[in-house]
């Protein structure tokens, strides 16, 4: 996906890469007394357990010896979802078919989204909507009679959305664990959750992706300041490809 790099993102040890410059701080586990603090490039992930909407639950210390990808999409939008969550989602699932993400990077990939479980749902099921109405963006129907806007719209989309995905109704594919973070266990703690973001006053994340190491260690993280400042899954499989050759 082309898209500008992030106001944080880097990786410790990695050449070519952005510093991050965000305030320190520690995430403990669920049930405990804990202060809101962020969690920045050189620090412990701490661990965190939640249910998963594909069943079970993942803990993260479970996945000690792999790298982790840990994606917080923004989830809604005013009053709807936002497409970009979802298709950064589907942008995964075609490259872990054809060329196993997973086991070529040793890596587990971790989506958390802080709603309950119903609305989580509901997240899954409406990814062939939220498919089409990206594709009426890029194609819209009528394109001699456009405005000018509505024009540049359309070729920012076809930018912004290369690849084109398309779902049926109750067949989604769901290979990445979503994790439902519905009393915002994890995401207030990582001082993630907001009511009012990027002009939307709603309940929803900053969209953030952390890359994990094998111990759990922070090797980068990238903490949105727009809606499409998001970086590309090349730019963070090089970063994992990095801590694969420094093991």
């Amino acid at each position: 996906m082309r898209m500008a790099m992030g106001m944080a993102m880097g990786m410790r040890g990695g050449q070519g890469l952005l510093a991050v410059v965000v305030a320190g701080g520690m995430l403990l586990a669920p049930g405990a007394i804990q202060a809101q603090m962020p969690v920045i490039v050189g620090q412990q992930m701490p661990d965190f357990t939640l249910p998963a909407i594909q069943g079970g639950s993942v803990t993260l210390s479970d996945l000690t010896g792999k790298n982790v990808l840990l994606i917080f999409p923004r989830g809604r939008v005013g009053d709807h979802w936002c497409q970009i969550c979802h298709y950064q989602y589907a942008e995964l699932v075609e490259p872990e078919k054809k060329l196993n993400l997973r086991d070529k990077y040793n890596l587990e990939v971790l989506f958390v989204l802080p709603y309950g479980e119903e609305m989580v749902k509901e997240w899954v099921e409406i990814f062939p909507h939220q498919m089409q109405v990206i594709e009426g963006w890029k194609n819209p129907p009528d394109d001699e009679n456009l405005t000018e806007r509505r024009r540049r719209w359309a070729a920012t989309a076809k930018k912004v959305f290369p690849m084109t995905f398309t779902y049926e109704d109750g067949d989604v594919p769901v290979p990445f664990p979503i994790l439902v973070d519905g009393e915002r266990e994890v995401s207030q703690r990582l001082m993630l959750f907001t009511t009012n973001w990027d002009r939307s006053e709603v309940e929803q994340n900053i969209p953030t992706i952390f890359v994990l190491d094998g111990e759990g260690v922070v090797q980068f993280k990238y903490h949105s300041q727009t809606t499409f400042d998001r970086p590309e899954y090349d730019y963070l499989f090089n970063v994992i490809e990095k801590l694969i050759v420094s093991d």
